[in-house]
């Protein structure tokens, strides 16, 4: 058996961004449209009127000053708020597949590596554009890579589940490597007419190339010291999209997610955030501790957390309970305030952006949590 690791990260950042003021500008002027449109109910109490929201509301409530996304205009476009994704013909690459290759050719390119030293592709991400032919295997053909490739789907765990699934494969001898794509289209599903999520979601891809680590070349590696991953069933985020959904609300399957009306808001992102914090801590603060437990490393040597990012103060809670105190910025850093959150694709943005000034030896944790609920937990050690 050999041991597994990661010798290459990728990320591609769309080219739109709307800041946290752009974004409250849109949704006030719907509000105040939706209000004056439902006056008289509004005042005989049959419709509750909405408020407002606000740039201080959003940074206080979950870190967030930005996020950057496929298509800004259709989402700031009141008469619509939701991203224009114009369907593409089944013989043009797929827009999730595209934003994953170029992720992958970074990782590719980060590791010294071409397609052909690849064997494996796993699209692993919360969103997925279609049911098949599997994203990942778009991927692979577009990179031009033998082998086989899947999709697997943990919401915001996706990721780490699919370095589980990347490690255990070149650890049994089935890969020499495996290549993890993690593509999220995250603005298609969520509800910009929501006050309490409108702001919560960004665009992005990662990727990352695990690799056997007896075949390493020069350069930086990260040796998997360990993974561990955790499912509980809970409602509190749930996510109802799907293609039955067509048969159900009467969607035009030509127009996607975006298409949704009103009435179908049931269909989007949903979450009941006070219940999600309250569980999902502890859940994840338990999980990190018992795996570092498992394999044998303490708390206070852990130099660093790439956590997923969904919310600062989650964040911080968390990195409190496995150190016994509050981290530092350089132990736990963030990219929630530039990309927003982007389902399971931050912990790899953070750990992408924030890993190489760390030392060989160094010791550190990327987790993620979300959906599931479900949580993972990969403890790296800088190897080269």
């Amino acid at each position: 058996m050999s041991a597994a690791v990661i010798t290459g990260t990728g990320l591609f950042t769309p080219p739109h961004s709307i800041s946290n003021e752009e974004l409250v500008d849109a949704f006030n002027r719907w509000v105040d449209a939706y209000n004056e449109q439902h006056a008289d109910a509004i005042t005989r109490g049959e419709v509750t009127a909405k408020e407002h929201s606000s740039a201080a509301f959003i940074e206080k409530a979950s870190g967030i000053k930005s996020r950057f996304v496929m298509d800004r205009e259709g989402i700031l476009d009141i008469e619509r708020m939701a991203p224009r994704l114009p369907k593409r013909g089944n013989d043009e690459l797929a827009i999730l597949a595209e934003m994953g290759v170029a992720a992958a050719k970074d990782a590719l390119d980060r590791a010294g590596r071409s397609a052909s030293d690849v064997d494996a592709v796993i699209v692993a991400a919360s969103n997925m554009q279609r049911a098949y032919p599997a994203v990942a295997i778009e991927v692979q053909n577009a990179l031009g890579i033998d082998g086989f490739g899947f999709d697997m789907n943990v919401a915001c765990s996706s990721a780490t589940f699919g370095l589980q699934t990347a490690a255990a494969m070149v650890e049994a001898g089935r890969a020499r490597s495996v290549l993890t794509v993690n593509p999220e289209i995250c603005s298609a599903h969520l509800d910009f007419r929501d006050r309490d999520s409108h702001f919560i979601f960004g665009d992005v891809a990662t990727a990352a190339l695990v690799e056997r680590a007896d075949t390493v070349r020069e350069g930086r590696s990260w040796s998997i010291e360990g993974l561990k991953l955790s499912t509980r069933f809970s409602n509190n985020i749930r996510n109802n999209y799907g293609f039955l959904n067509r048969c159900e609300a009467g969607i035009d399957g030509n127009e996607g997610p975006a298409a949704i009306t009103d009435v179908d808001t049931d269909l989007l992102f949903k979450q009941e955030g006070r219940r999600v914090f309250k569980d999902v801590v502890p859940m994840v603060a338990a999980l990190i501790r018992s795996h570092l437990d498992e394999v044998g490393v303490r708390a206070e040597d852990v130099k660093r957390m790439w956590l997923h990012q969904a919310n600062l103060a989650m964040n911080r809670l968390i990195g409190t309970k496995v150190l016994g105190r509050e981290p530092t910025p350089e132990e736990s850093p963030t990219i929630l305030d530039r990309y927003a959150n982007t389902s399971s694709a931050g912990s790899v943005i953070c750990f992408h952006l924030h890993a190489d000034d760390l030392a060989v030896g160094d010791l550190g944790v990327l987790c993620s949590f979300g959906a599931g609920y479900s949580a993972g937990s990969v403890i790296l050690r800088r190897a080269s």
